[in-house]
């Protein structure tokens, strides 16, 4: 595991890093916290992201995660895995945590638009504050953007805690991985500033 967590330690060789990165920390606290709420569900988790494609800043970046389980998880325990996200979240870097949590059984053979078990980005921090149960009841679905994760995952992901990324991850065929990418995008142009 340390050689995974060496990937995204805070680099004085880049612009902009002025302030210790604690990101190490929390991964490596996130994984524990994930084998204590999930025991013999989990099956892995998996850094993608600027982390890993090598322009991480805490400044600027999140923290990418895919989490692999292989059953249903109950409400409960996504209570308490989203009350420890959220507390990690808090001690993160600038745009948080952004994390999904899928079923094996998505992932080898792909599954496009790939069904999700629980999802969190700092989008969601008010939502989840505000009415937890209401969030674990509706926080799940497909999400196409899975596509281009898993894409990042095997090519250049790293395994953080658990099985390897190619016992894991089937590729992604090539159309569904464009098609995350145009989904992506598809509403930038509004999202975008002229200056």
């Amino acid at each position: 595991m340390e050689e995974a967590i060496n990937c995204w330690k805070y680099k004085k060789s880049l612009p902009g890093h002025n302030r210790y990165d604690r990101s190490d920390t929390i991964i490596n606290s996130f994984a524990e916290k994930s084998k204590e709420i999930l025991h013999d569900n989990l099956v892995g988790v998996y850094l993608h992201g600027s982390a890993v494609m090598g322009c991480y800043n805490p400044e600027k970046s999140d923290i990418d995660l895919i989490v692999v389980v292989k059953d249903t998880m109950s409400d409960a325990v996504k209570r308490s895995y989203m009350d420890m996200v959220v507390e990690l979240n808090g001690k993160g870097p600038a745009k948080g945590i952004e994390m999904s949590i899928v079923k094996q059984s998505v992932c080898k053979p792909f599954v496009y638009p790939t069904p999700f078990e629980l999802h969190f980005s700092v989008a969601h921090l008010e939502w989840y504050g505000k009415n937890p149960d209401d969030y674990i009841l509706k926080m799940k679905g497909e999400d196409k953007d899975i596509a281009a994760h898993f894409t990042i995952i095997t090519h250049r992901g790293k395994c953080i805690y658990g099985a390897p990324i190619k016992d894991v991850f089937a590729d992604v065929p090539v159309q569904d991985y464009i098609d995350s990418i145009w989904n992506d995008i598809a509403d930038a142009e509004k999202g975008i500033l002229i200056l």
